[in-house]
């Protein structure tokens, strides 16, 4: 069967420490897409200095433009391939043949969107690493029951986008929101747990409710009738917290684990409270708060020969010099 072409896209602000490494690993991969679309929205660190010195294609657009399903629309128009593999810059595969797993299910005609697994970095919050690992379970799913997905690590049929476009107006899950579509318009989802990349999350507690309060302001107008009230709050940040505890005590630094514990656990279910009770945001201020991190924060089967297959960053990736 022939192979489908495919396009990367990529949307990046101020994320010179992660790009190199992504853009490295993609040129390790087993295959190459016809090309790599950045789009930038604003970044005044080397991100886009870095970025050059690969075969990529940059698209700028202006920070106060930014929405996330706009920056993604925008790759998209430009892409021409068949398939849209979308990547978040902070992220980076672990095995070089990420893309050929992930792009694999395409050969079902019904397949209309495919992600793959994600894992934290060991130095990551305990309870972050623990929310991929569920989120993200060990096993493939190949035709979904359910809508969730995640851009991180996605992809998708162009045809499809040009039939739904990603809404630009969501403050976040706009690939929730687009794989609702596609599924009500009887295409599948699959789960490819081989296809994993590792998705560096070092947000400061503020920043961990702005993104869950941001989601779930998205989720409220995706999913209208959903309500998440105070009983909720409680129950979940209670029974979050005791489930990471227990497993917090299976590892060293119980301690500093837990109470980083209840620290993530209360912004995350605090968040998602106030995103669902406070109702949309109103102000461009606001907005922009929530989108972009203050300048002082950002600063198995189908796998042969695994050990073969990983990617040697130290020997393909080098400290850019200015």
């Amino acid at each position: 069967m022939r192979k489908k072409s495919f396009s990367i896209i990529i949307r990046c602000f101020n994320e010179e420490e992660h790009i190199g490494r992504l853009l490295s690993g993609i040129l390790e991969q087993t295959v190459q897409p016809e090309e790599i679309i950045i789009v930038d929205s604003g970044s005044t660190d080397a991100t886009l200095s870095i970025a050059s010195r690969f075969p990529v294609r940059i698209l700028s657009i202006l920070k106060e433009n930014f929405s996330f399903g706009r920056s993604l629309n925008i790759g998209c128009r430009k892409a021409r391939s068949e398939i849209l593999v979308i990547a978040s810059a902070h992220v980076y595969p672990i095995y070089k043949n990420w893309i050929e797993l992930l792009l694999a299910p395409f050969q079902n005609e019904h397949v209309g969107l495919v992600y793959g697994k994600q894992r934290a970095e060991d130095v990551s919050r305990f309870s972050e690493q623990r929310v991929f690992q569920k989120w993200f379970p060990d096993f493939s799913v190949n035709e979904q029951k359910h809508p969730f997905c995640n851009n991180a690590n996605v992809a998708v049929r162009k045809d499809l986008w040009e039939k739904f476009n990603y809404d630009e107006e969501l403050t976040g899950l706009e690939d929730l929101d687009f794989a609702k579509k596609i599924t009500q318009a009887g295409y599948n989802i699959s789960y490819q747990s081989q296809a994993v990349i590792v998705h560096i999350h070092n947000q400061s507690y503020r920043q961990i409710f702005g993104r869950y309060y941001r989601e779930a302001v998205a989720l409220k107008k995706i999913y209208p009738a959903e309500k998440f009230g105070r009983r909720e709050f409680i129950r979940l940040l209670l029974t979050n917290i005791f489930s990471d505890i227990i497993e917090a005590t299976k590892h060293p630094r119980f301690m500093h684990n837990l109470v980083g514990v209840i620290r993530f656990r209360f912004m995350q279910f605090w968040g998602t409270y106030r995103g669902f009770n406070d109702g949309f945001i109103k102000s461009s201020v606001i907005k922009g708060r929530f989108y972009y991190p203050a300048e002082k924060e950002h600063s198995v089967e189908g796998i042969t020969n695994i050990e073969e297959q990983e990617i040697n960053y130290s020997e393909i990736l080098r400290k850019p010099k200015d």
